[in-house]
């Protein structure tokens, strides 16, 4: 298993740092995975689909902390792994689906500079890709001609396997604009145009503001805007395809900031774009293509200001009448995060004890009967049937393990005893709570 294997330092320092502070490590995943088989097992059998030429969109639905954002990571690690483009994003006050201030246009800028592959997981993998494709295109050419670099003779054949390239992604809506800018790409990449090379980048960052600059530098009179940015993104997705990736996935969380939009008429707006998106994976609109979304259970449920509250999302997402905790339709489009058990924490916490020992160096000397107690005391608070998340467990225990490692007098049931612990708790859940009741009743 993961974590008989001995986790190297830098991981294990990035993934307890991160979890610490209660954000999910981009690496390091598959050493503290524990629980979430069916849903993982769901997500993948969509990412086959989506291999095929399918196209997939789920919503991932939790609390914060219950393991969202975590799910999210995992899934974008398997999917690389698979041979996917994956771009990510969290939503914010400046970045949402629709906005009147560029704020979609600033949401797609964030998917594309998060472009993550298998050999270059940190994102920024645009230009790569590119290249990529290029030099595979050239590697083909010459293989199927047995010509030479330099020959004119292939560098026609070049052309011609890029042109069917460029010509089956500009059938597609903004195709044609799309298709040319990856003709001057390559050109500019077989002529050493390093600035050209930039300048098309950086429109299909959506880093121009005016057609006129682009016509200008590019010869395209069209520029990416907050109204067809996802048209861009199916684009990517195809062209992803043909350069000899499996397909493309994008995750965007923080579903919550569009709840959080007080205008009614701006939210709604919001919502038409994610129908939008959600419909053309369903009607076959869209290839090589899967999204996932993270969202609350408030903002989705509310019917008021949430997803809900627009009425054909409500339609197309209610679970039906046979979905209930314990026995979720996992192939819905909404997967609902069920609680990890207390054996699932108490395996996850053996992970973590292992992994801090290694990385200081020490002999793990907490047994799992030492563990046990924790996750005891931890699921006995009052409320922690409502209220306890994976991440407070996670940042209790390695707190724990931070203080033992400096304070080796110390035995951990003393700690867990003490008067300062027990009401530490209690305080964590009321504060919890009413944190959860201001946030939604804004």
């Amino acid at each position: 298993m993961q974590n008989n294997q001995k986790v190297p330092k830098r991981i294990s320092q990035t993934v307890l740092n991160s979890l610490k502070g209660g954000v999910v490590p981009r690496i390091g995943l598959p050493y503290i995975t524990v629980g979430r088989k069916n849903e993982i097992e769901a997500l993948l059998h969509d990412v086959d689909i989506i291999s095929e030429g399918g196209a997939s969109f789920r919503f991932i639905v939790g609390r914060y902390g219950s393991g969202k954002s975590f799910l999210l990571q995992t899934i974008r690690n398997y999917v690389m792994d698979r041979g996917f483009i994956v771009a990510d994003a969290d939503l914010s006050p400046e970045r949402r689906l629709q906005g009147t201030r560029g704020q979609g246009l600033a949401t797609y800028r964030e998917l594309i500079s998060n472009l993550s592959t298998k050999t270059k997981p940190e994102g920024g993998a645009l230009t790569l890709v590119l290249d990529r494709w290029i030099s595979t295109v050239q590697s083909e050419a010459a293989q199927e001609t047995g010509l030479m670099p330099g020959d004119p003779a292939l560098t026609a054949a070049v052309d011609r396997k890029i042109y069917a390239v460029t010509s089956s992604v500009s059938e597609m809506v903004h195709g044609f604009e799309f298709a040319r800018l990856l003709s001057t790409y390559y050109h500019a990449y077989l002529d050493g145009d390093e600035e050209k090379k930039s300048a098309v980048v950086r429109w299909f960052r959506g880093e121009y503001t005016t057609k006129k600059e682009s016509k200008d530098e590019l010869g395209v009179n069209l520029i990416i805007t907050d109204d067809d940015w996802y048209d861009y993104l199916k684009l990517f997705a195809n062209f992803f395809r043909l350069a000899g990736y499996a397909g493309m996935m994008i995750m965007v969380d923080e579903l919550v900031n569009i709840y959080k939009i007080p205008n009614t008429t701006t939210r709604q707006y919001n919502y038409e774009k994610m129908l939008t998106m959600y419909n053309d994976t369903l009607q076959g609109k869209a290839r090589y293509f899967g999204i996932i979304m993270g969202a609350t259970p408030q903002a989705l449920e509310d019917k008021r200001r949430g997803i809900y509250s627009y009425e054909a999302l409500r339609s197309r997402l209610a679970e039906g009448r046979f979905s209930r905790p314990g026995a979720r339709d996992l192939l819905a489009p909404v997967i609902r995060l069920e609680p990890l058990t207390a054996e699932e924490m108490l395996v996850l916490c053996e992970k973590l004890a292992d992994m801090h020992a290694g990385l200081y160096g020490y002999e793990r000397s907490l047994t799992t009967e030492d563990l046990a107690g924790f996750i005891k005391i931890e699921f006995g608070r009052i409320g922690a049937d409502q209220n306890i998340t994976p991440r407070e467990v996670i940042r209790d225990f390695i707190e724990l393990l931070d203080l033992l490692y400096q304070n080796p007098q110390m035995k951990i049931m003393d700690l867990l005893a003490s008067d300062e612990f027990s009401f530490a708790k209690s305080d964590a859940v009321s504060d919890e709570a009413d944190s959860n009741y201001a946030e939604f009743t804004i």
